[in-house]
């Protein structure tokens, strides 16, 4: 069985999907724009590791531990994943002079986890079980045999003498730890199963077994956290692909396989986990999401499923790669990593759950990326990741609130619902459009995520005037919910909308916002579907400072923002002239900065924006602007035209149709034997690869060619 083909039977992915909650498998292979392997060894994750190690050993005291260097204790279960992390080193050979310090931090792990829960920091020795498990073979060739034996001595301590019993994700720690511990001859096979299994039935199956998307919930915040979520299915995958093998082995594989299948499609084109609940933007998580893919990768390959081991490969070193953006190189703190994504002092604890310190959370990091470099053991060539070709849009279970859509690699995340109160000290979820991505190109920008605070919220979402006072959706949680529904979804072009309704029992103006998503950037056309007279507007979200101001730009018609150095930035466009732009209202801080909540009203009764994330070669945005032209089934500008259900921009073409026009001179120079889907890549005008999603005949610039169902034929590009 094909591991790409994700759930159900999916529709044919050029034809519109039949409901909002169905997800569909990425079949076609052309990217939007052009495409190189990144080709990362599995070195530079030592790289990382030896670099967090290096920065621990300057908080280590005498005895081994860890000690946080702002709360100044020893914090959860920083000490022992430094051990596994520093033996991950030493049995690859590197930085062989810290290996005193990884000793005294495996003894002092150990000695805790002898004397059980009472002396484990904070009662956190779920966490301990599998990485000093892993640990301690890592380190038996660097220890007397007296000292390896005494620690595997410690750690048969009974699970029941270890473990707070929670049972959300912590409990998939020492379930894949159990079974670590029956591989190792420290537990009985018998305990280890009886232990899983009961765990499974009476626990976690109830998270993770709902149809279709089979996503893990760990239920502690409201709406549910998709960062978490990465966690809990994450260990569940571990335990399968450490081999085990007890009486609901089958029905975990499955689930958990095919749940990190659906994960392809909401991870952003930059790498990022999605938005969404407790922990939301800890730089972390985006390893959880590297290591599932890595398991993943090495399934599918040991499966002969090539290409879905190369796209999975390809999403773990897009996860990989986003992480390098919060690691710090200043002084002391060099080689360690920002907790959550942004640059601002860490005292400030800017999007941090009461859990969230500099000594856990780097040490997770470590840890995971430990595992992602023992699990890597196949070379596997990249192929596209499902978010850089796109295609999809849909709505995840209530639980999540979230929905996502996805053209060409340019992905929209919008939360239908948001968090009324706050959990683990953050409110995390604000109601609306949270993030705009695009492939290639910097999405911290996009927003990478809204705000919600104590004091309002932000997203690119309505907002209105009631008694005076400017409501902006995203502070209206407890008073609205929103659905999405889906016209149409192709990798060139998605059509979609997302309808703004107050809840049973609460009144207010209703709006919908329909989205047109292309490769190049979104139209986005509100408006109030209510019919009482109250003044609304449109919220755009602008990044101003993430811990360092950004270079905010614009016209009366045009707002914009951008990192000085990268060069990358993000337009937001309005598209009638006379639309007012109120930049007065303060900024709220988000995980990632502060958001400025640009009010844009519009005299008529439709607020269209374009929303523009562009790099330095592509036109700037008053060109786009001032080109900007809505036709009878679309719309026109400098980057592209949008006919129907069809795209033609700078980089590519597709959609459904018999034939296309890509040059824009009046008549099909592409045309095929029957209406389908179809993927064209452009250079310089002329089409250098196509994708159908059937098998037809077709003319191309003259050239008669036949194509074979999601085989991309490549022509002459001369």
């Amino acid at each position: 069985m094909r591991f790409l083909i994700f759930i159900l039977c999916a529709a044919s992915a050029a034809t519109a999907q039949k409901s909002a909650t169905e997800p569909v498998a990425v079949r076609y292979h052309l990217t939007a724009r052009p495409w190189s392997a990144l080709n990362t060894p599995a070195s530079q994750y030592l790289d990382v590791i030896e670099g967090l190690c290096r920065f621990s050993i300057q908080h280590q005291v005498a005895s081994g531990a860890i000690i946080d260097p702002f709360v100044h204790y020893e914090h959860q279960y920083a000490t022992p994943y430094f051990a596994h992390a520093a033996g991950t080193l030493f049995a690859a050979g590197r930085a062989r002079d810290i290996l005193p310090n990884g000793i005294r931090a495996m003894e002092h792990s150990t000695a805790q986890f002898a004397q059980g829960k009472s002396v484990i920091p904070q009662e956190h020795g779920e966490f301990f079980i599998p990485a000093l498990t892993q640990a301690v073979e890592l380190y038996r060739p660097f220890v007397s045999k007296e000292q390896w034996s005494e620690w595997r001595k410690r750690m048969a301590n009974p699970v029941g003498n270890v473990i707070k019993s929670n049972f959300n994700n912590w409990e998939t720690y020492p379930m894949k730890g159990e079974w670590l511990r029956y591989k190792a001859g420290l537990v009985s096979r018998d305990s280890a199963v009886a232990f899983i299994e009961k765990a499974w039935q009476d626990h976690q199956r109830a998270r993770i077994a709902a149809e279709p998307f089979l996503l893990y919930h760990d239920r502690t915040s409201d709406p549910d956290t998709l960062s978490v979520e990465a966690v809990g299915r994450g260990n569940l995958l571990a335990l399968i692909h450490s081999g085990y093998d007890g009486p609901s082995a089958a029905e975990i594989s499955r689930i958990v396989e095919q749940a990190t299948r659906v994960t392809l499609l909401l991870q952003d084109p930059s790498g990022q986990v999605p938005a969404n609940g407790r922990t939301d933007d800890h730089v972390w998580v985006d390893v959880g999401y590297q290591l599932g893919f890595e398991v993943m990768a090495e399934r599918a390959r040991a499966a002969g499923d090539l290409e879905s081991a190369s796209r999975f490969r390809r999403a773990a070193l897009l996860a990989f790669q986003s992480i390098q953006r919060w690691r710090r190189s200043d002084g002391k703190w060099a080689g360690s990593f920002f907790v959550t994504k942004n640059h601002f002092d860490p005292t400030l604890r800017v999007g941090h759950q009461d859990a969230s310190q500099y000594s856990n959370y780097n040490g997770s990091l470590m840890f995971h990326m430990a595992e992602a470099y023992h699990l890597r053991q196949s070379e596997i060539a990249e192929q596209p990741a499902p978010t850089e070709i796109g295609g999809y849009s849909f709505a995840l279970d209530r639980e999540f609130s979230a929905a996502f859509a996805n053209a060409g690699g340019m992905q929209v995340e919008a939360n239908l619902r948001g968090q009324t109160t706050k959990t683990h000290g953050n409110f995390w979820t604000p109601l609306g459009i949270v993030r705009l991505a695009r492939a290639g190109w910097d999405t911290r920008l996009g927003p990478a995520d809204g705000a919600l605070t104590e004091q309002g919220g932000v997203s690119f979402a309505p907002e209105f005037e009631e008694n005076g006072r400017w409501l902006r959706m995203a502070s209206l949680s407890a008073r609205y919910e929103g659905v999405w529904n889906v016209e149409f979804a192709h990798p060139a072009l998605v059509r979609c909308n997302l309808e703004y309704r107050p809840k049973a029992g609460q009144t207010g103006p209703a709006f919908r916002h329909d989205l047109v998503i292309t490769p190049d950037g979104v139209f986005a056309e509100l408006r109030k579907t209510s019919t009482d007279a109250l003044a609304w507007g449109v919220t755009w979200p602008l990044l101003e400072n993430d811990g360092r101001p950004l270079q905010r730009s614009g016209t009366r018609l045009i707002a914009e923002t951008g990192f000085e150095k990268v060069g990358d930035r993000q337009s937001y466009l309005a598209l009638d002239a006379s639309s007012k732009i109120d930049l007065g209202v303060e900024p709220l801080r988000s995980t990632f900065g502060d958001l400025r909540p640009v009010r844009v009203t519009v005299p008529g009764d439709r607020n269209r924006t374009f929303v523009y994330p562009h790099t330095q070669d592509q036109p700037g945005a008053e060109v786009v602007r001032s080109s900007f032209r809505m036709t009878n089934d679309g719309f026109q500008s400098a980057l592209g035209r949008v006919t129907g259900r069809v795209y033609v921009g700078r980089t590519v073409a597709g959609g459904e149709g018999s034939g296309v026009d890509v040059n824009g001179r009046g008549k099909p120079d592409v045309t095929f034997s029957e209406r389908c889907g179809f993927l064209l890549q452009l250079k310089n005008g002329k089409v250098i690869a196509a994708e159908t999603d059937r098998r037809v005949k077709a003319t191309i610039q003259g050239k008669a060619v036949e194509l074979m169902p999601f085989q991309p034929l490549r022509l002459d590009s001369r």
